[in-house]
């Protein structure tokens, strides 16, 4: 399974369950999580990644950075996990 479908399947999900979803690009700093999710004020951040692949040490190094503001960061290789995630927004 492509992670581009994963991640469009994920984000129909999420919308669908009233979440607000941007796609994230940074194009002066690499690293950075594919998505930005916002649902009554909470706000989290997913990369999405092919089943079995792992982030990056520049992407973990990111994530770490963006956790330590006390947000959340989640690495996604599974459209249920994603499901689960936003639905324990709810």
């Amino acid at each position: 399974m492509k992670e581009s479908y994963i991640e469009r399947e994920s984000t129909d999900y999420a919308t669908a369950s009233g979440w607000l979803a941007y796609k994230f690009s940074s194009p002066a700093r690499r690293g950075v999580p594919d998505r930005i999710y916002l649902k009554n004020g909470v706000v989290i951040f997913v990369e999405y990644k092919a089943p079995g692949k792992r982030p990056t040490k520049l992407q973990e190094a990111t994530f770490a950075k963006i956790r330590t503001k006390g947000l959340q960061v989640y690495v996604i290789d599974d459209i249920d996990r994603a499901k689960r995630v936003f639905d324990s927004y709810a």
